[in-house]
């Protein structure tokens, strides 16, 4: 074989081998491209998801500190304490429940739904906040009437008033079961609605009438 021919040969396997390489190191990049923009898009991720953690977690520390002040109010009035303790006791615990299943899995679908519910148990403990009481007026002396037949007294109602709630410009009485532990047995009537034996007539700002079967009408304050 010529020395020509033989260096021909040579040259050519060269520029295979080279070609081969370079198509090689060519998607080897492609490839290292690829890995680098995907864990861009996982870092940025990661970092959104710890936004809304932190986020989270100053509404549940301010949370927190609403239901304590709530509790002190509510231990200063026997009758309300009854009603609302066992309710706040319960929604602490599913805020609890809550915050461990955040720390298991806290994907933007889960922070999503439990940044909802915090938002709903936080206006209900808003709207649970009672009212500052009015001194009734001083009554003035007047002249002795005739005794009036006394008034029967009023039915205590098988439920609980929580609040008024809005929805779709209509307001709606939220009321619960007085042995109710969970969010779930809170119902809203709207007038007309019955509960048992007891018909929402009237919902006024301040009370709430109802029918009562083989009874007057019964009025209900509204905390």
């Amino acid at each position: 074989m010529k020395a020509s021919t033989f260096q021909t040969l040579i040259v050519g396997s060269l520029c295979l081998a080279v070609s081969g390489l370079s198509g090689g190191l060519y998607n080897q990049y492609q490839r290292v491209i690829e890995l680098e923009n995907a864990n861009t898009q996982h870092l940025e991720i990661l970092q959104t998801l710890q936004r809304d953690s932190s986020t989270l977690k100053d509404a549940q520390e301010k949370l927190q500190y609403a239901l304590k002040d709530l509790k002190q109010m509510v231990d200063s009035g026997e009758q309300q304490g009854n009603t609302l303790d066992p309710m706040l006791d319960q929604w602490a615990q599913e805020i609890k429940e809550l915050r461990d299943r955040l720390a298991d899995r806290a994907t933007a679908t889960d922070m999503n739904a439990l940044r909802a519910r915090l938002e709903h148990v936080e206006q209900q403990l808003l709207d649970l906040k009672p009212q500052p009481t009015l001194q009734p007026p001083t009554p003035s002396p007047t002249k002795p009437k005739k005794t009036a037949r006394p008034k029967p007294a009023p039915l205590p109602p098988p439920f609980s008033v929580l609040s008024v709630e809005s929805r779709g410009g209509e307001r709606f009485l939220a009321v619960v079961p007085p042995d109710s532990r969970s969010l779930n047995d809170i119902r809203l009537l709207h007038n007309g609605e019955q509960l048992g034996t007891w018909q929402l007539k009237v919902l006024e700002p301040n009370a709430a009438i109802f029918a009562v079967t083989a009874h007057p009408d019964q009025t209900v304050q509204i905390p």
